[in-house]
């Protein structure tokens, strides 16, 4: 019996030091963080769009984190400055990812602004870049004969578009896109020298 009770004990003690390290410590260090005065809060429609790009695995293969120059060639892909945690005052949940099959997308926006190219780059990822492994999402289109009035037909590269038909996009997929563009973290993280 004495060997249980110590073993009990020594469980307790262990799980409370790493509930103490892993979560209580953490979220000490990063409850009063408030958003950089750059950083907006989403919009309704960059909140859809943000569902659409979970829904769909997005966050499987693409970061939204670039690292320290120390530790990854991130900046020299021109992937942006290292992250920090302001960046994700307006996540949640936070789509940090833990796998690059494509690039880091937290700077996106600033990289590729263009809805266009975002639209026909979803519709077929090899239009644009060749040796892309992403799949196409084609569900997000409809494939119609014109498109009528309010409508957003994808402009796409020759070869790409149906032969005699028009690619609108959905919903989802400007939702998507206006989420895309809105990942944009290129504003100073530190007050510029001088300034109080």
């Amino acid at each position: 019996m004495e060997n249980e009770v110590k073993l009990a004990a020594g469980a307790m003690v262990a799980l409370a030091v790493a509930t103490a390290a892993l979560v209580v410590m953490p979220y000490i260090q990063v409850r009063d963080i408030q958003a950089p005065a750059a950083l907006k809060p989403y919009t309704d429609a960059q909140l859809r769009g943000r569902e659409v790009y979970i829904a769909n695995g997005c966050v499987s293969c693409h970061s939204q984190q670039p690292r320290d120059r120390a530790l990854a060639p991130d900046f020299s892909r021109n992937w942006g400055r290292p992250s920090v945690p302001s960046d994700y005052v307006y996540d949640k949940p936070h789509l940090l990812g833990t796998m690059r099959t494509g690039p880091d997308l937290l700077n996106i926006g600033a990289r590729q602004p263009s809805k266009d190219w975002h639209l026909g780059h979803l519709y077929q990822p090899r239009a644009y870049v060749p040796e892309s492994i992403m799949p196409a999402y084609p569900f997000l289109f409809r494939i119609k004969d014109a498109a009528e009035a309010g409508e957003e037909a994808v402009p796409l590269p020759p070869g790409h578009a149906p032969a005699g038909k028009v690619v609108i996009a959905t919903q989802e997929a400007l939702d998507l896109v206006k989420y895309l563009q809105s990942l944009d973290r290129t504003y100073p993280v530190l007050p510029a020298p001088g300034t109080p």
